[in-house]
């Protein structure tokens, strides 16, 4: 009962508005001392020195720092604008744009709250501007700015490789096809909408009467400097050159050198770009050393075993396993962060697939294509946050909340084909 109790209690913490990185390490040291006594913690800060000595999350920060330079460099901006001009002249063309912006951010940038924000600032006013149904702009710019969850090189890939002893470089093979199924998957919703409903997203004359030509060399020399520093972070990993944490390496220095090349290296961005980074890493560090005091003690008190005995004893154990997994993962992706989800709840679901015989990079992209969700489902999905913040006064939040609904439903879509046609997409389910 002690691994419940943890559990029980952190939660109610947490639904109170607790930090979640302190509640979880003060109500594991809490119960852990009074029910298991002080000993326990006796090699925690041997585990907390192995976690920061862990080549695999050093590559966190540095993917973050590349992040946030290419996101300081107004390259959102510059290719929303250019290509909306493109693509505007279709039905949907501007919602078409805002994916492919939010597939190229996901794979230059990863950061999901500038990719929102800035979609949000550049394209939502132009797309409500041109007449486009506000549920339609509001949905189409939160899923593709969280499409740095699934799509490589993605931070949670690499938090959840750590957590469960996967390579990232396999993580980072296997997400590519999966994200750019989900993205297509966007893609022809939005095509089909538009000639359902024409009315909603209607086409926008070119008011600049530029050529087709000039808008195409235009974006050709926006998106081909960081779509060479794409190729180079991931080009090494999938070669074998580089392992995730040098090739991300690359990408900070890279993130420079096209700062330099677009002309916006200062000192200044170095510094605020250092600083960000710092920040944001402290937090999900913070959520980790909190994670591995909750983990010693759900472990020691004998949690994980009952949990292991529990679903083995299932009937249709690995079927029973993964679904419930992949619903207790979505719930509390309404009310939990990804880092929260990634550190506590997979070091608890790891050994019980292990032992299923289950293939463990596949349940690693369930994971993650389930966490993506998290960022989109209300009430306390951060994209819906991100984006209420530089709305329009005119949209209201039951707007976006409805307007994310038809990506929630993609989203769960080629979440279910990963779970019953895991061939689709070049995985295994067993290992």
């Amino acid at each position: 009962m002690t691994g419940l109790a943890l559990f029980i209690i952190a939660m109610i913490a947490i639904f109170f508005g607790f930090p979640i990185a302190f509640t979880f390490a003060g109500v594991s040291m809490a119960i852990g001392i009074l029910v298991l006594g002080i000993d326990l913690f006796a090699f925690m800060p041997f585990r907390i020195m192995s976690t920061m000595q862990n080549t695999i999350l050093m590559a966190v920060p540095l993917f973050i720092f590349m992040g946030i330079v290419l996101q300081k460099t107004n390259l959102a901006e510059e290719l929303l604008e250019s290509m909306g001009k493109l693509f505007g002249g279709l039905k949907g063309g501007l919602a078409i744009s805002t994916i492919i912006v939010g597939l190229f951010l996901a794979a230059s940038t990863g950061v999901v709250g500038a990719s929102v924000v800035a979609m949000g600032v550049i394209s939502l006013p132009v797309m409500l501007k041109h007449r486009y149904d506000p549920k339609l702009a509001t949905g189409i710019i939160c899923a593709a700015g969280t499409l740095g969850q699934i799509v490589p090189p993605s931070i949670i890939l690499i938090i959840l490789g750590d957590v469960m002893g996967l390579p990232v470089g396999d993580l980072f093979t296997a997400a590519l096809l999966p994200s750019l199924i989900l993205v297509s998957a966007y893609l022809i919703y939005i095509l089909a909408i538009v000639n359902i409903k024409p009315s909603i997203a209607p086409p926008i004359k070119n008011e600049l009467d530029e050529p087709n030509l000039t808008m195409v060399i235009k974006c050709l020399k926006l998106i081909i400097p960081p779509l060479f520093l794409i190729v180079a972070v991931l080009g090494s990993i999938y070669s074998g050159l580089a392992t995730p944490t040098e090739s991300s390496a690359l990408g900070g220095v890279g993130a420079l050198l096209l700062a330099l090349i677009y002309g916006k290296f200062k000192f200044k961005l170095l510094f605020d770009s250092a600083l960000e980074t710092v920040k944001v890493s402290s937090m999900v560090f913070a959520v980790l050393i909190g994670a591995t005091a909750f983990s010693m003690v759900f472990s020691y008190s004998g949690g994980e075993s009952i949990v292991e005995e529990f679903f083995v004893s299932l009937p249709n154990a690995q079927w029973t396993f993964v679904l419930i997994a992949m619903l207790t993962i979505f719930i509390l992706g309404f009310f939990i962060d990804f880092i929260e989800i990634a550190f506590i709840i997979v070091p608890i679901l790891t050994p019980i697939a292990l032992s299923l015989g289950l293939n463990m990079n596949w349940l690693a992209i369930l994971i993650a294509m389930n966490l993506q969700t998290s960022f989109l489902t209300p009430p306390f999905g951060f994209s819906l946050f991100y984006l209420k913040g530089v709305a329009p006064p005119q949209i209201k939040t039951l707007a976006i909340y409805k307007g994310v609904l038809p990506f929630i439903a993609i989203q769960m879509l080629i979440l279910a084909l990963l779970v019953f046609f895991p061939e689709l997409f070049g995985l295994s389910r067993l290992s």
